[in-house]
């Protein structure tokens, strides 16, 4: 949680004003969200991209968002993520009223609580696998000497302990993604965000890659919400919700077959 919270950061949670949004444990959820709305201008006219979204996800709970392209899956992640800003509404992350922090606030909240991994795996190419997964310790002033040991424990956690001096360019899309993934965890955050972590890789690859996430998930007791076209991965998570016009809804079943959605 960030240091010296500025007054309105300390605003009480959703969970401390409605006690029914609190876990059967009395553990406030991770994630808050109420009334969120996002509005774009456009040359004709404000585009409501959500209008009264609410969610709530527990901790430990890997949860799966899908939908069609345009939907906002990456939109809410990023405001999930204090990346973005709503234009209205309620959210809250681990606690904290991440609509309230500063851009100072903001960076020194992400860098502790969250993790981040997208489809694309944004390794630094002049860079080592190792000294990639630990540029966030280096950024929250850790010496290097300990933030690259640390970063080689992560390396053996995903299982490419003897590729930590290669640069991304010598790696398989695979590598590269479980190097990202190791990069997201090192600073130990409570909440993994993932936008399409499997996009870019065959369907082997990404099911090694998602078995890993799931493993990492619960051996670090993660709270993690995954955006996927995949339906059959996404039924592998705790539950799978469907953006779809600015809405969220539970998905009751999610088909084993086919393995994307239909139409992207």
């Amino acid at each position: 949680m960030i240091e010296n919270p500025s007054a309105a950061t300390l605003q009480a949670p959703l969970s401390e004003r409605k006690p029914e949004l609190r876990a059967q444990g009395g553990e406030a959820p991770v994630i808050e969200v109420e009334g969120l709305r996002k509005t774009y201008q456009t040359a004709l006219g404000d585009l409501n991209l959500f209008d009264g979204l609410n969610l709530r996800v527990e901790a430990g709970e890997m949860v799966a968002i899908v939908g069609q392209s345009g939907a906002g899956k990456s939109t809410l992640l990023h405001i999930l993520g204090a990346l973005d800003a709503p234009s209205a509404g309620a959210v809250y992350c681990v606690g904290t009223n991440v609509t309230a922090l500063s851009v100072r606030e903001a960076s020194f909240f992400r860098n502790r609580e969250i993790g981040y991994v997208w489809q694309f795996h944004y390794l630094l190419p002049e860079f080592t696998a190792q000294e990639n997964v630990a540029l966030p310790l280096l950024a929250r002033g850790v010496k290097k000497q300990e933030a690259l040991a640390v970063a080689a424990n992560w390396l053996k956690e995903v299982g490419l302990e003897d590729r930590g001096i290669h640069r991304p360019g010598e790696l398989s899309g695979g590598e590269q993604q479980r190097i990202a993934l190791a990069r997201a965890l090192v600073n130990h955050p409570r909440l993994l965000l993932a936008d399409e972590p499997t996009g870019d890789l065959d369907g082997i690859t990404a099911g090694r890659v998602f078995d890993l996430l799931k493993r990492l998930h619960q051996s670090h007791g993660l709270t993690s919400i995954l955006v996927t076209h995949n339906l059959e991965l996404a039924a592998r998570c705790t539950r799978a919700l469907r953006l779809e016009g600015g809405r969220l809804t539970a998905m009751e079943t999610v088909p084993q077959m086919g393995p994307t959605l239909g139409g992207i």
